[in-house]
């Protein structure tokens, strides 16, 4: 498979090798989505023909949707495993325009998972949305039916319509979605190839997750390796040395602009102190610029800048004097959280000319999604106006060097992808292993019942006691061999293969019927909760 890497044409190259797997959709393929009804499970549609659709519609008032699965044609979905998938847009197939409708803060992405996670196909689920994507990443009972609720629900939460988004949207599942979130921590997915802020973005979603409801074993397992993959990626291949970041690149964009080997004579304003804006502010210190005036909201990280680069003057300013500020700037950095626009038409307008030495147009370079200047700005003559999505320009000069390593990457997340799915596969045999061990509960404990009934009310505690720990030892011992082959053990030399083998080989033998029943305890939990 082609090397994911920050330009569109290598990432062409990339989607058309996925596009020969029958499992992933990339634009321009669009998976058609038909509106059907909406009563929760009841309304799952599958190909059935007209005779039997009829039959189930007849039956559906007086069967549950659970049994409706069961008794139908649709009996397969209660036997399809659940597929992780991602579903979302980035910056290879969405423009900044689009990208910042669907764009969800982080203080929100714990309340989005509750939300995904109460749709009746959803398990679990984990959003990363950065200023070059947003992705949704969901264990999902059912592919079709997952992504059709997904898709629906950032419709719902943006205002974007379900068409315009299946436009730009992309999914992948399993081993493809695995890849694709190993390749985005290890800086090969983003804008800037090797780029190290997304590795600390899929951070943030493991910190943002712990201990919300969905945020849970699977989902969690994949983010966590996904970090461990960026780590092992930039140690072993460097891929990081020398690359630029969104913010250098935005200060780099500025000076090719402007014309100008550095910042020595150009009067910088940075809106916004947070991660990105510092990083600006570092940049900008390292092209020659000896005095930054920095608008925030409050004085407190301004400060610590301040603190950390002594030799540059860093004027702190309100918010309240943003305008001000702008007025008195010849290049403007806004890199703020903000969900509306800071600069519209009419604030910019009013402002004096910039000097004529450097130009005589004032830039912005707005690297916020949502954008922090508003499209209308470009409209006028003394203005130009950057995003993230003009970056391009600057990163492709610094490419070129880092693909090679890229390629040793690709050997290094092909390794990890084995030992993820190892790790994946070898869940299915915890059900069985807990269902193993209540059926050898139920026995013991009846069978101890049994023993002390007989010996009659004259035996004493310590000898209660002394049998149940005789019970308890005889089946931990007995079961002992049985768990150990359906545990993935790398020091052992079994293969996923042979435990999964064993695991059904012990569903036959103490008929616990792992698959199915587990999957109708969760169709039954979603019905549950779908209903008033």
């Amino acid at each position: 498979m082609a090397v994911t890497s920050g330009s569109a044409s290598s990432f062409a190259a990339f989607k058309s090798g996925l596009r020969c797997n029958a499992s992933v959709s990339y634009p321009p393929v669009r998976i058609s989505v038909r509106p059907g009804k909406t009563a929760g499970l009841g309304a799952v549609r599958c190909s059935v023909g007209s005779d039997d659709l009829a039959k189930a519609e007849l039956r559906a008032s007086s069967v549950s949707a659970l049994e409706l699965l069961k008794t139908s044609a649709a009996d397969r979905y209660t036997k399809e495993r659940s597929s992780i998938i991602v579903i979302g847009l980035n910056f290879h197939t969405a423009p900044v325009e689009v990208r910042e409708k669907l764009a969800i803060p982080e203080a929100n992405w714990p309340q989005a998972i509750v939300e995904l996670c109460a749709l009746n196909h959803i398990e679990e689920a984990a959003v990363l949305s950065t200023c070059n994507r947003m992705e949704i990443y969901v264990v999902a009972l059912s592919q079709h039916r997952g992504v059709k609720e997904v898709t629906e629900w950032m419709s719902k939460t943006s205002g974007v319509s379900v068409s315009e988004i299946c436009q730009h949207r992309f999914t992948l599942y399993n081993e493809d979605a695995t890849r694709h979130l190993f390749e985005v921590s290890s800086g090969l997915d983003s804008l800037v190839l090797g780029e190290g802020q997304i590795l600390a973005q899929v951070r943030q979603v493991v910190k943002t997750g712990q201990g919300v409801p969905g945020f849970d074993r699977k989902i969690s397992g994949l983010f966590k390796h996904a970090i461990t993959v960026g780590k092992r990626v930039r140690t072993e291949t460097n891929i990081s040395a020398g690359s630029v970041s969104v913010s250098s690149a935005a200060v780099e964009l500025a000076l090719l602009k402007l014309a100008e080997s550095s910042y020595a004579t150009v009067r910088p304003l940075v809106i916004g102190a947070g991660k990105m804006g510092k990083l600006v502010i570092k940049h900008l210190v390292a092209k020659g610029s000896t005095k930054i005036v920095v608008v925030n909201r409050s004085e407190e990280r301004v400060a610590a800048i301040r603190k950390e680069l002594k030799d540059v003057e860093i004027i702190y300013k309100p918010v309240s004097e943003m305008l001000a500020c702008t007025a008195e700037a010849d290049v403007v950095f806004t890199s703020t959280a903000s969900e509306n626009p800071l600069f519209l038409k009419e604030h910019v307008e009013a402002l004096p000319p910039v000097s004529q030495e450097i130009g005589g147009l004032r830039l912005f370079i707005d690297i916020s999604v949502p954008r922090n200047v508003g499209p209308c700005v470009s409209d006028l003559e003394t203005v130009r106006v950057y995003n993230v999505d003009d970056l391009k320009e600057v990163v492709a000069a610094n490419k070129e060097d880092r693909l090679q390593k890229a390629m040793e990457a690709q050997g290094i997340i092909a390794e990890e992808l084995k030992q993820f799915k190892s790790w994946k596969d070898s869940l299915e045999t915890v059900p069985t292993i807990k269902k193993l061990r209540a059926y050898a509960e139920r026995i013991r404990a009846s069978e101890l019942d049994k023993c002390l009934s007989k010996m009659g009310d004259g035996i004493s505690k310590k000898q209660k006691a002394a049998l149940y720990d005789l019970s308890m030892g005889i089946v931990n011992k007995l079961l002992h061999g049985p768990i150990q082959h359906l545990r993935c053990d790398e020091r052992e030399n079994r293969t996923l293969n042979e435990t999964l083998e064993n695991m059904h080989a012990l569903n036959r033998i103490f008929d616990l019927e792992t698959d199915t029943s587990l999957l109708e305890e969760k169709i039954r939990a979603k019905v549950k909760q779908s209903q008033p």
